[in-house]
């Protein structure tokens, strides 16, 4: 059954008869989502610093966005989450998933680095890919500077930004490192065929429609082909094994849901270590409504609790 408030906020949206989304070009699609996602946060959470740089990529300068939680000294050297915002490779920035990041430095009691990685149609596959996987190699050649710890980094992401979170783990255990030890996958798109059952059951009326996921993908991917490739689509790698341990959050109401699972599934047949839940009364972005959905908190209170758990498992590896 569909949660309540996440009802009366479907309800809500059909009353207004906003225009989706997709049928603005991208540029004007931004403005879009950032200002539909307004009215879903909570007040900014308190954090102990926030600082915005540039890295210098492969295609020029990539925005991040760096944040320390609360109660931690800020010349304390701290395991960090390196994060990809959502968006279908399109839309979404440091801004609207700043309220999240925070929330996630604070109950994960680690750093944060956001990353504004270049979008479609401007940049298309594997642009994105290949920011991502700068950004990594970046930050875990600066950690002396930027007070991290390089034997505890993780990469996580919702959605597009879980797509980009997988492959670069994957980029990264086949390159030899860095080694990446944790991976927090939220709805992540993992297959670019949306050929799973969850994209006809929930293809309209909950917030993320086929229409809305078929624009995103004709805007990030060159031709159809790419589907294949799996860097776009994680799930179809012919080698999962030998991945660092991942907790993979999905939604019941969620066209991603159901290869969300599946990639959660393939995981764990190849020996990784997995936890999965899936949020049944939610809708795919729940966790970004922070401000108007109680389940949201709760799922966000999870991913700080499940980084905290194996961040402390790499300090203590004799635990793990």
């Amino acid at each position: 059954m569909i949660d309540p408030q996440v009802q009366a906020l479907l309800d809500a949206a059909a009353r207004a008869g906003r225009t989706p989304i997709n049928k603005f070009p991208p540029v004007e699609a931004r403005v879009q989502f950032k200002e539909l996602r307004k009215a879903l946060l909570p007040p900014t959470p308190e954090i102990a610093s926030v600082i915005n740089f540039n890295i210098n990529g492969r295609h020029g300068a990539i925005p991040v966005r760096h944040y320390r939680p609360i109660g931690k000294n800020l010349d304390q050297v701290l395991p960090v989450l390196i994060y990809f915002h959502g968006g279908g490779w399109v839309v979404g920035d440091l801004d609207t998933h700043d309220a999240l990041c925070r929330q996630l430095a604070n109950g994960g009691e680690c750093a944060v680095i956001s990353v504004d990685y270049r979008m479609g149609p401007e940049h298309k596959f594997p642009k994105a890919i290949d920011d991502a996987e700068d950004v990594v190699r970046h930050v875990t050649a600066n950690c002396t500077q930027l007070k991290i710890d390089a034997t505890r980094i993780a990469l996580g992401g919702d959605s597009a930004g879980g797509n980009l979170s997988a492959a670069i783990t994957m980029i990264c255990r086949d390159s030899g490192g860095p080694a990446i030890k944790f991976q927090l996958l939220i709805y992540p798109a993992t297959d670019m065929a949306m050929g799973h059952p969850s994209h006809a059951l929930f293809a309209e009326g909950y917030n993320l429609t086929r229409d809305l996921m078929l624009y995103f993908r004709d805007h990030y991917l060159n031709n159809l082909a790419e589907i294949k490739d799996w860097r776009a689509s994680p799930l179809i790698a012919t080698n999962h094994a030998n991945l660092p341990p991942a907790y993979v959050l999905t939604a019941g109401f969620d066209p991603l849901r159901d290869e969300g699972k599946e990639y959660a599934d393939k995981l764990a047949a190849a020996g990784v270590a997995v936890r999965y839940h899936c949020y049944e009364g939610m809708i795919h972005g729940f966790i970004t409504m922070t401000g108007v959905l109680r389940v949201a908190n709760e799922a966000v209170a999870d991913c700080g609790a499940q980084l905290r758990t194996h961040f402390s498992l790499a300090s203590h590896p004799n635990q793990n």
